[in-house]
């Protein structure tokens, strides 16, 4: 049982089984020693009265053989039981006694020449016995042992001692090397049960990978035709194993196009490959498949056997159509916009780079490409007001109607938010860039209707043309978008062509965005004071705070310049506070009746801390919040549902007084009025100039506003008065504030204050 204990579980009973069955491959073996052993006795002792000690032999054998024949029935095959073991040792003791019984009855009346002879004809047998119960090592020993006992009575110890020691070490030798023999059976059977599990496993998993997985095992002959198809491939073909064994693997996939030679590249690939007889992965080729094209995904190997002639290949397919579709989708998606359908920026980009790149190579004789940024006008105001959702809608309705005015060569997509570009990738001359932007902003510029809503919104064009603006493709695009800042700044709804003087201007903002955000910090920025005079008396009521800027290298630089700058650095807010706090804590220093007007922007307007900062300018200063009047203009209530109708309502609730500035040059609306109650509407200056020469419309307006404010109970301010003439005109109008250089230009904090040594006093021109 040595053998046997090497290996574990149902390898156990594996083994075991084949140790017997290994037992019966000797079995014939072992009879016919036997029986020759038994012929051989016959004949030699047949004459000296040994005949029913024969017979018992024979009888003996017979029954061993029989004992045999009913194991065999019983093991049912290969299997096998520790029943069979047993019944098995005690055929191997039977015979051994048998032998035994034999050697005894020989040793009688013999003298040592026979009992040699003797002995070594039992000892032949002997070692064939034992050999035959090898594999088998309780049947050995038991064959074994009554064996080397009976062997020593061949023996007479008192005269025969080196013979019986010789004959004692060779029975002995003869067991130890059948346990050893046992035992490397045992290991060696076991590896290759184990091996022959692996291989079933391996079987079965490549049985339920070729039914139940999506992709199929193939392989081909040496000429490179299909042998073995497997039944998922036969399946996935649409035809039966038996149809498509023995066709050649190119002429399948090519399909169709097998006889009019026309073949996909990557079929070319393949075939190249099978013909070098070389490995290869992960080639996609469309297959037609009942006249529908499908992508398959082949992998492969070349197969020789052990003397180096090439077999054919064998490897794995799958189809991938679901995944190259998917693939192909998501491609869509990172290329084209999901809103409105048009090409994003990165496709337009490519596209740009593609046709610059083509009129460099094309060489002289061919004009170079023209790319256009467009930005919607007023687009903000309808997310603003009606909500994202009806911009969505608009933006969609942009989209259709700019994909109907590039019909032909252009390439037209959209950069993100309200703004679209164009490409034309051949021009001819600059008036095809011209006419396309005219068309482009004509047709934006009609009205939409979005659900319940007639919407009106305009488009501005930038346009760069290479090579001329730009050689690359960034530079193209950041000419363009200069040009299209240059249309937006001239007040939208029209076309700017790139000029060099655009970067100019450009680089000289990015400086002046860096001096401006050093300028607080530096104390380069400074507040003027403008008085604001009332009308009739001629007397100071109130002062304009207004901040300026006086750089040490660049020198004064104007509000109109740096404001704009800082509104769009998102610095407004800061130099904003700022300039509230010190208007606040000059103000405090002048008599009770002198207000300080502040201007303030939308996008103060909107901070949640505004209302904050103003609280604490004026607690910290100790000024009246009814001396202190914050100017806004109507473009605050384009953003309305931002909150800022809230904040100056809670800044009326303080006891500030409002101010609606430039009232009329905006987005003007008598509904604003009614929003929100003012103190003052300030007309600007341009009304008053046309209405000094005698312009029926700008008096008719300012008539208008007079009359507006008096009947809401408002004050009106004149902007911009500087001659006698538009003092009286405006004070003949129905003005009651005036406030222009007649009166005096923006002063220093110490010049408003030397103006009120006492009480009031009369302001003189």
């Amino acid at each position: 049982m040595m053998g046997l204990a090497v290996v574990p579980g149902d390898a156990a009973e594996r083994v075991l089984a084949a140790q017997l069955r290994s037992a019966d491959h000797v079995a014939l073996l072992r009879q016919a020693m036997n029986l020759f052993g038994l012929l051989f006795l016959w004949q030699v002792f047949g004459d000296h009265g040994s005949v029913p000690g024969l017979m018992v032999w024979s009888a003996a054998l017979v029954l061993s053989m029989a004992v045999g024949a009913i194991l065999r029935r019983r093991r049912n095959g290969a299997a096998a039981s520790a029943t069979d073991l047993r019944v098995h040792g005690f055929t191997g003791l039977l015979h051994g006694l048998v032998w035994a019984a034999c050697m005894m009855t020989l040793s009688s009346g013999h003298g040592a020449a026979q009992l040699v002879a003797h002995w070594t004809l039992i000892s032949c047998i002997m070692v064939c016995g034992a050999i035959s119960y090898a594999a088998t090592p309780l049947a050995a020993t038991g064959f074994l042992l009554p064996c080397i006992v009976g062997l020593g009575a061949l023996f007479d110890p008192r005269d025969q001692t080196p013979l019986l020691a010789l004959a004692t070490s060779y029975a002995l030798s003869l067991l130890v090397g059948c346990f050893l023999y046992a035992q490397t059976f045992a290991r060696q059977h076991s590896a290759s049960v184990q091996l022959e599990e692996k291989s079933e496993v391996v079987s079965l998993l490549l049985r339920e990978y070729e039914h139940g997985a999506s992709d199929w095992l193939w392989q081909t002959d040496p000429a490179r035709r299909l042998s073995g198809v497997s039944p998922r491939l036969a399946e996935m073909l649409g035809r039966t194993p038996t149809e498509v064994e023995g066709v050649l693997l190119v002429q399948l996939l090519a399909g169709n196009a097998w006889e009019s030679g026309l073949f996909p590249t990557e079929l070319h690939a393949l075939a190249d490959h099978l013909k070098r007889r070389e490995s290869f992965s992960n080639i996609v080729l469309p297959v037609e498949l009942e006249g529908d094209v499908r992508w398959w995904e082949l992998s492969a190997s070349p197969r020789y056997d052990e003397g180096g002639a090439f077999l054919g290949f064998r490897g794995v397919g799958s189809d991938i159509t679901e995944q190259k579709e998917s693939a192909e989708r998501i491609a869509q998606l990172a290329r084209f916009d999901p809103l409105t359908g048009l090409p994003n920026r990165t496709h337009l980009r490519d596209v740009l780079d593609q046709a610059m790149g083509g009129g460099a190579a094309a060489g002289a004789g061919r004009g170079g490409c023209a790319f256009l940024m467009i930005d919607l006008d007023r687009f903000k105001a309808v997310n603003d007001t009606l909500g994202h959702q009806i911009g969505d809608k608009l933006l969609t309705q942009v989209a259709r109607r700019l994909r109907h005015i590039c019909s032909g060569a252009e390439f037209c997509g959209r950069i993100g938010g309200d703004e679209f570009a164009v490409v034309i990738p051949q021009l001819g001359d600059n008036h095809g860039v011209d006419r396309l932007a005219a068309r482009i902003i004509n047709g934006l510029s009609a009205p939409y209707q979005v659900d319940e809503h007639t919407l009106y919104v305009g488009a501005s064009v930038g346009s760069a043309v290479s090579p001329q603006d730009g050689h690359e493709s960034e530079a193209l695009i950041r000419s363009a978008d200069l040009a299209l800042y240059r249309a937006k700044g001239d007040g939208g709804g029209v076309h700017c062509a790139y000029e060099p003087q655009l970067h100019a201007q450009a680089e000289e903002r990015r400086q002046l965005e860096l001096a401006l955000r050093d300028a607080l910090e530096k104390n380069q920025l400074h507040v003027l004071f403008q008085p604001v005079v009332e009308a009739q008396a001629g007397i100071v009521v109130g002062f304009e705070a207004l901040v300026r800027w006086t750089h040490p290298d660049m020198g004064p630089i104007s509000p109109a310049k740096f404001i704009p700058v800082a509104e769009e650095a998102r610095l407004i807010g800061p130099i904003g506070e700022w300039v509230l706090r010190t208007a606040c804590k000059e103000a405090a220093c002048w008599p009770d009746g002198v207000r300080i007007a502040v201007n303030v922007s939308a996008e103060q307007l909107v901070h949640p801390s505004f209302v904050g900062a103003v609280v604490s300018a004026l607690a910290q200063s100790g000024l009246e919040a009814r001396r202190l009047e914050l100017e806004v203009t109507e473009s605050v209530f384009v953003n309305a549902d931002t909150g800022a109708l809230k904040i100056l309502d809670q800044l009326r609730g303080l006891g500030v007084r409002l101010s609606l500035d430039d009232f009329g040059t905006g987005y003007s609306s008598l509904g604003y009025l009614s929003r929100t109650r003012f103190d003052t509407i300030k007309i600007d200056r341009s009304f008053v100039v046309g209405a000094a020469n005698n312009r029926a419309e700008s008096l008719a307006i300012i008539r208008a506003v007079v009359t507006l404010a008096d009947s809401l109970g408002m004050a009106t301010t004149a902007e911009g008065v500087e001659t006698e003439a538009e003092l009286a005109m405006v004070r003949g109008l129905g003005c009651r504030k005036v406030q222009g250089f007649y009166f005096g230009r923006p002063m220093p904090a110490a010049d408003a204050a030397a103006l009120f040594p006492g009480h009031q006093v009369r302001a003189r021109a």
